[in-house]
């Protein structure tokens, strides 16, 4: 189903290498926003070491944001030292695509972490990619996303019922 996740963690940091292994993954699509960093721009803690040890074992990563404040994306990349594309248009394709390019990996072969379904987990799943969706790093929102949230945590909860245990199965 479009609005389910391949895989449900609480962070970026429950996304193992066996995991991805798993699922033929290479490449990691990564959001920013309550993903990577909370409203106040500070980086989730451990996500650089869990970042660094993924790309000892051969695994690449873009950040593919929805956010058109490109000095707070280019400073979550450079702490990761890893590519990025802001303004993304998520769900729409095209920032998936241009992620899929910019890693030279094909889009079946990467992974998208983010923790909206209506941006990332819809447009993973379009473009049949691996989708991770992870709980807000905080409470605090952007406006247009509390609006959403209340009908994605009602969405969170009947997967958690009907569908965790069969999709990671």
């Amino acid at each position: 189903m479009l609005l389910y996740p391949d895989f449900y963690c609480k962070n970026i940091k429950e996304v193992t290498i066996d995991k991805l292994k798993e699922n033929n993954i290479k490449g990691i699509v990564l959001d920013v926003d309550n993903t990577l960093i909370d409203l106040n721009h500070n980086l989730l803690e451990g996500a650089e070491e869990w970042c660094n040890n993924l790309k000892k074992q051969d695994i690449k990563f873009c950040i593919l944001s929805n956010s058109n404040n490109k000095e707070k994306i280019i400073k979550v990349a450079k702490a990761l030292d890893i590519p990025y594309i802001y303004f993304g248009t998520k769900p729409l394709k095209r920032g998936f695509k241009r992620a899929s390019d910019k890693l030279n990996i094909n889009l079946e072969n990467l992974a998208i972490i983010g923790d909206q379904i209506f941006t990332d987990i819809i447009g993973g799943n379009r473009c049949k990619m691996y989708t991770i969706l992870v709980d807000p790093i905080s409470r605090r929102e952007l406006f247009i996303t509390a609006i959403k949230r209340g009908l994605e945590n009602k969405i969170i909860e009947r997967y958690k019922r009907k569908y965790q245990n069969k999709k990671e199965g």
